[in-house]
């Protein structure tokens, strides 16, 4: 097998209490890379925030994957204890911000050739674009929810972290009726980007119009609309509001609350098709008490627990 272009993750990371009527999630998840063929997810960081940067955005989410890490990995394994994860490291920056996305986007293909599911630790909301691209290269037509108070669509050049989804779109990774974003604010988006996923008929759902039945059952009617065979989930975490997500990009006055979060991230390990979870836009500098990495590590948590669920299923 051919290495990955990856870097590892720093051991100080994984977390051991050594007791073993309470084993952590970093006693649980091995970095070996000889554990590659036998592992059921895989855990790889992208530590890049140019595409924040270029955007005009607050730098310092390229901090985040080792931040969630830390915070991931002391979290307790019930539920958790039979499912094969194995953390690959991260993507190392590239010269540019496109070649750091081609980067992405070849291991993320290779990984989901190769049946694995993923977990991808932003890092800037831009590796959405090599995050799909290599998710439809690797498995098919794929459904994508954008769980975020932006649209991500500008017509920006060069690429930056508000450009993805249009990315996406204009290159056909991404059809129009496999895309939708749930939990959009009207003040954090332009009228021309509204315009122009309405002409392709994109489905946009702010947050107050989710709230009405309800997070999880708005996402399962997104789920429900579509047959694509793989599904992908961006969990942008600037769609929880401040008080409970200071440490972002772009903090958001109004927005979901941890719990509803988590409830997506539920639905997400849940659903079957499910191959491919993005957190991002976590931004350490300005997180308090690491409260925004422990909510993002929760959220993967509860992803872990839907798939370790299935995989018993699976296996019985």
């Amino acid at each position: 097998m051919e290495p990955f272009e990856l870097a590892p993750t720093n051991a100080a990371l994984f977390y051991r209490r050594g007791d073993p009527n309470d084993r952590r999630l970093g006693e649980l998840v091995t970095r070996d890379p000889q554990d590659y063929p036998h592992a059921a997810v895989v855990i790889i960081g992208y530590p890049e925030d140019e595409g924040v940067r270029r955007n005009g955005g607050r730098p310092g989410a390229a901090e985040a994957p080792a931040a969630i890490r830390r915070c991931l990995y002391r979290l307790g394994s019930a539920g958790i204890e039979g499912l094969r994860i194995l953390d690959m490291g991260d993507t190392p920056p590239g010269p540019d911000l496109e070649a750091t996305h081609a980067r992405q986007r070849a291991t993320v293909r290779r990984m989901i050739a190769d049946g694995k599911r993923l977990i991808t630790l932003g890092g800037g909301n831009d590796m959405a674009y090599p995050d799909v691209a290599g998710l439809v290269e690797g498995a098919g037509p794929a459904l994508a929810i954008n769980v975020d108070a932006h649209y991500d669509v500008r017509a920006d050049q060069p690429r930056n972290s508000g450009t993805p989804y249009r990315q996406l779109l204009e290159e056909g990774l991404l059809a129009p009726e496999r895309f939708g974003i749930l939990g959009t604010q009207p003040y954090a988006n332009a009228p021309a980007y509204s315009r122009y996923l309405e002409e392709r008929g994109v489905r946009v759902i702010p947050l107050r119009e989710a709230r009405v039945h309800g997070v999880v059952a708005t996402a399962r009617e997104l789920l429900a609309r579509s047959h694509a065979g793989a599904v992908f989930w961006g969990f942008d975490m600037d769609v929880v509001h401040a008080a409970e997500a200071p440490g972002v990009s772009a903090p958001n006055p109004l927005g979901m609350s941890g719990e509803e979060l988590c409830a997506l991230a539920e639905l997400a390990g849940a659903e079957p098709r499910t191959r491919l979870v993005e957190l991002s836009e976590v931004n350490p500098r300005y997180d308090v008490d690491q409260r925004t990495a422990r909510l993002a590590a929760v959220a993967i948590w509860h992803v872990l627990v839907g798939w370790a669920a299935r995989a018993e299923h699976e296996a019985n």
